[in-house]
C-alpha cells in the first residue's frame, strides 16, 4: 500500500529506560482512529495493553486530524510504551481512509480495527486471532459488541435495501417490525447458540482480518467517508469468497450512542446524518441490482 504525503507526524513513544529496546515483529496490528476523542482512546489503548498477546500486539493510535487539543492529549498521556504509535494526519480523512491510512503502519499479520469507544477484555483478541488462525476461510471476524446497559448492539446484519435503511430510521420500523427482524439478522438465532455464526455484514467497530487480505482489497472504499464502508467492505469480502463471521462468545464493551441515531427529520439539522444519507446513495448506487 503506497504512503500518500498526508502525514504531519509519526511518532514512536519509547522511555529512556528502554530507549534501545528492539521490538520482534508484532502478530496483531491494532488501528485506533481518534477523531476528538481522547479519552476513549486512552481506555481503549490501555484496554489493549492488558491483552494476554500484548507481547504481540503492536497499537496505531491515528489522530484524525482532530484540530483541537486532542492530539496534545494523547501526545502527553498515552503509556510510553514501544508498542503504542501515534500518526497523525493533515485533513480528516473520514472513517474508512483513516483506517487506511493507519494501516499503512501495520506490521503484523493480522489487523485489528477497532473504534476508541471499544474495549476488549484481556482475553478477547487472543481468542480472535485463534479463531481466524484456526480457519482460512475467514475473511473477517468480528465479535459480539454489548453497552455498559447489558444491551447488546445489533451489530450483525443482512445487506440492507434502501427500503430496510429507511424504515429503520422512521416510525415505520414499529410498522414492520418483521422487517427489521429480518435486516438485523442475527435476531433470535444468537438466543439459543453462543456458536459462531455466518453473517452478511458486521458493524466496523472491531473487526480482525488478516493484513494480507485487508491489502488485497485495497482496505476501506475511500469514496466513502463516514458510514457504510463496513457494509461495503464485507460485501468485497463475500465477493472475493471469504466468509465475515460474527462469533458472539467473544464479547467487547461498546458505547451506546451511535453517531448516525435520528429520524429522516434529522438529516435537516445533523451533519452525521446528513452523511448517513450521502454515503448510502453512494452504497446503493455501486451495489444496485445487488442490494437485499
Amino acid at each position: 500500500m503506497k504512503i500518500e504525503n498526508e502525514t504531519l507526524a509519526f511518532q514512536w513513544y519509547f522511555p529512556f529506560s528502554i530507549f534501545h529496546f528492539q521490538l520482534a515483529k508484532p502478530s496483531v496490528s491494532a488501528i485506533v482512529l481518534s477523531y476528538r476523542s481522547p479519552k476513549d482512546t486512552l481506555g481503549c489503548v490501555r484496554a489493549l495493553l492488558t491483552q494476554t498477546i500484548v507481547d504481540r500486539l503492536e497499537i496505531i493510535v491515528v489522530d484524525n486530524h482532530s484540530d483541537t487539543d486532542s492530539i496534545g492529549i494523547l501526545r502527553t498521556q498515552l503509556p510510553r510504551d514501544p508498542r503504542v504509535h501515534i500518526v497523525e494526519t493533515a485533513k480528516n480523512l473520514g472513517y474508512g481512509k483513516g483506517n487506511n491510512f493507519g494501516a499503512r503502519f501495520a506490521k503484523g499479520e493480522y489487523l485489528l480495527i477497532i473504534n476508541p469507544d471499544n474495549i476488549m477484555p484481556p482475553d478477547a483478541l487472543e481468542k480472535m486471532v485463534h479463531v481466524l488462525k484456526s480457519d482460512p476461510g475467514i475473511g473477517i471476524l468480528a465479535p459480539k459488541l454489548v453497552f455498559p446497559s447489558g444491551l447488546k448492539r445489533d451489530s450483525a446484519r443482512a445487506f440492507p435495501s434502501f427500503a430496510d435503511v429507511f424504515i429503520k430510521r422512521t416510525f415505520l420500523r414499529y410498522i414492520f417490525p418483521g422487517r427489521i427482524a429480518a435486516y438485523v439478522e442475527i435476531a433470535g438465532r444468537e438466543d439459543s447458540s453462543s456458536a459462531m455464526m455466518d453473517v452478511d455484514w458486521v458493524a466496523g467497530a472491531c473487526l480482525l482480518l488478516r493484513r494480507s487480505f485487508f491489502e488485497e482489497l485495497q482496505g476501506f472504499d475511500p469514496r466513502f467517508f463516514l458510514f457504510f464502508e463496513d457494509t461495503d467492505l464485507c460485501r468485497r469480502v463475500h465477493q472475493a469468497g471469504k466468509r465475515v463471521v460474527y462469533d458472539p462468545a467473544i464479547v467487547v464493551a461498546d458505547r451506546e450512542r451511535r453517531l448516525s441515531e435520528g429520524g429522516v427529520l434529522s438529516v435537516l439539522t445533523k451533519r452525521t446524518v446528513r452523511s448517513h444519507l450521502v454515503s448510502a446513495i453512494k452504497y446503493f448506487l455501486k451495489w444496485r441490482g445487488q442490494n437485499g
